[in-house]
């Protein structure tokens, strides 16, 4: 089993960052070095940040509730010099971070992460998103966000212009010969000169080729072209689930995906999305669930999900059900917000605070019932392993970390040891020789 840790750079969800044992130090970089200390003490595989290059305003068309209530975008710091801070006290976690393809240029996104790759020693990892929100664009010198269609077409020639420019240097490139002098081998270092629809990049890149050959890529996508995107281009996928049924369904497809392209199902890890709530008893477990869920604003959780959608609920009647609608953002948490509403009955108000306060995947009790339903799931085809969101910080993770973990590795589906010095090592996965992107950017599914 594969553990990954999604940390917010900011508060995260709205209410929780209210509970007693919440610690706002977001803009404290010893706040995120002793998480990563707590999760590397837990023999983790990663630390995950997403990004939010906005403040959104998707419901009402105001940042009101997002700031009032401390939502999802209300504040986040970059994750670039984050993941370098955890690097610097840490040997083996994984650093994950967030970068949009649709804003950035592919050659100081390649060349962001194989520094980072250098300097951890093979432990950086990208999360690869296209952004959907009008409120992002209209941050990067747009009027408007592209249509679906374009962002993918986009991000894929943008990871296959950052796949050439790590291949630019051959692993063996970099000499440091003082006799000859012969510092890099110019022979073992060349050009790029893509010249492509959305990008036109010269090269070389000027850090040579990262130690896991590629940072290891991360990627959510859950609608049809985004499934094919992270089947052709994902180490590592981070999906939401609201039952292990789903879980399953969309476990066996991506591996059925990823073999259209001509990869290994193993060389990917899908890792769906759980909020654990562990008590000294299953009674406790659900009367901190009850106490975390009660601070949640229902305001808060609809403004969350209208971003996540990037629908304007605020349109519709707050005590009807969520209508069918067109969604041009996260297909998947549509269908996992119209699963439970079905499910449960609620109206857009319940909906609101069920989403700003879910507990996914359900495991809410003691630490051998939370590691009951892990072992569940991963034995029985639904997973190959968790990324941990908590409901507050730090303390969710420590709890975890100091009680969870510890059942999981007496059963013997979590590590007690790291197995290698990178994240790819960790994770089981093969170091690509040079120019594997080249043929993987060629593929047809």
């Amino acid at each position: 089993m594969h553990l990954a840790a999604f940390i917010t750079a900011g508060p995260g969800r709205p209410g929780g960052w209210r509970l007693p044992d919440s610690v706002p130090g977001w803009l404290d970089a010893s706040y995120y070095q002793n998480m990563a200390r707590t999760l590397e003490d837990g023999r983790f595989d990663l630390a995950f940040f997403a990004d939010i290059v906005s403040v959104p305003d998707r419901f009402g068309g105001s940042t009101d509730s997002q700031l009032r209530y401390g939502a999802l975008g209300s504040l986040r710091v970059d994750p670039l010099p984050v993941i370098a801070s955890m690097a610097a006290v840490t040997r083996h976690l994984g650093l994950a971070a967030t970068v949009s393809t649709t804003y950035a240029q592919p050659f100081t996104v390649a060349r962001s992460f194989a520094s980072l790759d250098h300097l951890s020693g093979g432990r950086a990892a990208w999360n690869i998103v296209t952004s959907f929100q009008e409120s992002e664009a209209r941050n990067f010198n747009l009027d408007e966000q592209f249509d679906r269609s374009t962002r993918y077409e986009r991000a894929d020639e943008f990871l296959e212009v950052a796949g050439k420019l790590w291949d630019s240097w051959d692993d063996d490139a970099l000499v440091l010969d003082v006799e000859q002098p012969l510092f890099a081998d110019p022979d073992k270092v060349h050009r790029v000169d893509h010249k492509g629809r959305y990008f036109s990049v010269q090269g070389p890149l000027n850090v040579p080729r990262p130690p896991q050959g590629y940072p290891v890529l991360i990627q959510a996508g859950a609608s049809s072209k985004g499934k094919d995107f992270a089947a052709r281009w994902s180490d590592v996928i981070f999906c939401s689930h609201a039952s292990k049924e789903s879980a399953q369904s969309f476990y066996t497809e991506i591996k059925e995906r990823a073999a259209t392209f001509g990869r290994d199902p193993e060389e990917i890890k899908i890792l769906p999305s759980i909020t654990p709530v562990v008590g000294s008893t299953t009674a406790r477990a659900k009367e901190l669930a009850d106490e975390i869920f009660e601070l949640v604003p229902s305001i808060g959780g609809l403004s969350t999900l209208a971003y996540h959608l990037d629908v304007d609920l605020s349109t519709f009647p707050l005590d009807e059900r969520l209508p069918e609608v067109e969604v041009p953002g996260v297909a998947g948490h549509y269908h996992e917000v119209r699963e439970i509403t079905e499910r449960e009955g609620l109206t857009l108000r319940q909906l609101g605070k069920q989403y700003g306060g879910r507990y996914e995947g359900n495991f809410i009790g003691t630490a051998d019932e939370v590691a009951d339903g892990l072992q569940d799931w991963f034995e029985d085809g639904a997973a190959d392993g968790f990324t941990l969101q908590v409901p507050y910080q730090p303390g969710g993770f420590e709890t975890f970390t100091r009680q969870v973990v510890p059942r999981l590795q007496k059963r013997g589906i979590f590590r007690t040891e790291y197995e290698g010095s990178t994240l790819r090592e960790n994770l089981g996965l093969t170091r690509p020789a040079s120019g594997e992107w080249q043929r993987r950017s060629g593929a047809q599914g």
